[in-house]
């Protein structure tokens, strides 16, 4: 490791960046070429840092460091190595390489703890290709669903093939279910993703809780008719019933607390110029801390579809894909993480997640912590995604610090 790990770090994230599906931009999605480029280079560090590594049958990449005693029980450190589109960097990512930098100075210094290290990149968990995000955890924790083997992607690549043509195995998904009995916890590190800690002026902040998250599959349909010769009155637009939805959802997310809904994406058909469109598709994401909340949120949006649909004659079809409930962190690998913290910043910041992380499936089967780093403005999902060398650094010294103090508890 070179004399400041913060900048190896830094240079790793750079080096992975340049692994893409797209070129001039960074897009890694499940079980694509880049993501199996992406898991050989960052296997050639789990190595280097003296791990065993393994990728299990839906492509997610483990290194495991071996505790003083076989059999000891297993900390995961991780986070995810696919993207969004057009994305930033550090993203997911920045967990994975913080990770091996800390399992690496052990390495380094000849020092093994009472208990291993599993270093994970997980396949997916944005969701990107096909529509479901935490494929990579889901399969970890035992709680994927079979049936979205059978989903496609826009090329009507089928994610059964797709595992298989990455080299996984889609018919032995179960074996890569770890035992909880085995497992210590898990600690992610991710950017905060958010403004929180640049307001504060802080590097890093402890996480307390993980917000729920439902995903739907949404289309109107209508009727297409030539858009010179169908007077408007006689229309059955089915772009102009979502535009509406989409509107509707937004007003409706403003007023109530805490509840956040996003349509990321619109498809519609015929999608000519001259033709009124019959058909449109589109994905809708809500978020909230409670799920009782979230759960109503859901439930009015679906209301507010189906009163649009009748009013202007279309069809709508309201498909569920993802359901997540809220997670809270760990009290007991939190505490342990904010004394780390306090050796290193002022004070302790404590925040809550909007976003997803892997953390909130493997929460299922074992205690979970995170740790959040600033990034330069909040800003993220996006190429001007940016975190600074000195608050890497100071990551770095509190996930040691944090690993020092498990083993001496463990011990």
């Amino acid at each position: 490791m070179i004399a400041n790990p913060a900048r190896l770090i830094l240079h790793r994230c750079d080096e992975l960046a340049r692994i893409t599906d797209e070129p001039g931009r960074l897009t890694r999605t499940f079980a694509s070429l880049a993501m199996r480029r992406a898991n050989a280079l960052v296997g050639v560090w789990m190595r280097g840092a003296g791990m065993k590594t393994r990728v299990d049958a839906i492509g997610n990449l483990i290194g495991h460091y071996p505790g003083t005693e076989p059999g000891s029980k297993i900390l995961l450190l991780g986070s995810h190595l696919d993207t969004v589109c057009n994305a930033g960097k550090f993203d997911g990512p920045l967990g994975v390489i913080l990770a091996i930098a800390c399992v690496e100075k052990l390495h380094r210094q000849k020092v093994r703890l009472p208990f291993a290290i599993e270093v994970i990149g997980f396949a997916d968990e944005e969701g990107v290709r096909y529509q479901t995000a935490y494929l990579g955890s889901k399969a970890l924790a035992g709680c994927f669903d079979g049936s979205d083997l059978r989903r496609k992607d826009t090329a009507g690549i089928s994610m059964a093939d797709a595992i298989k043509c990455f080299g996984g195995k889609p018919a032995k998904l179960k074996s890569a279910r770890l035992n909880p009995k085995y497992l210590l916890g898990y600690l992610e590190v991710h950017i905060e993703q958010g403004p929180v800690l640049v307001r504060k002026n802080l590097a890093v902040g402890v996480v307390t809780a993980i917000a729920g998250q439902s995903r739907f599959e949404i289309s109107f349909t209508g009727h297409a008719g030539h858009a010179g010769t169908v007077p408007m009155g006689l229309r059955r637009d089915a772009l102009c019933a979502a535009a509406e939805f989409i509107v509707a959802a937004e007003k409706f997310a403003c007023k109530t607390d805490r509840l956040v809904a996003t349509v990321g994406q619109v498809c519609a058909e015929p999608g000519a110029s001259n033709v009124i469109p019959g058909e449109v598709r589109l994905t809708l994401d809500v978020r909230h801390q409670l799920d009782s909340a979230r759960r109503a949120g859901c439930a009015m949006l679906h209301k507010l579809a189906r009163q649009i649909a009748r009013a202007r004659k279309v069809k709508v079809d309201w498909r569920p894909v993802q359901q997540t409930a809220s997670v809270s962190c760990s009290p007991q690998l939190s505490r342990r993480l904010k004394r780390a913290v306090n050796k290193y910043q002022s004070k302790v910041a404590v925040l809550s997640s909007g976003a997803g992380h892997d953390a909130t499936v493997m929460a299922r089967i074992t205690p979970t912590a995170m740790l959040f780093v600033r990034c330069k403005g909040g800003v993220s999902h996006h190429p001007d995604e940016s975190v600074s060398c000195p608050d890497v650094r100071v990551t770095f010294e509190v996930m040691n610090g944090f690993l020092r103090q498990l083993a001496e508890d463990y011990a």
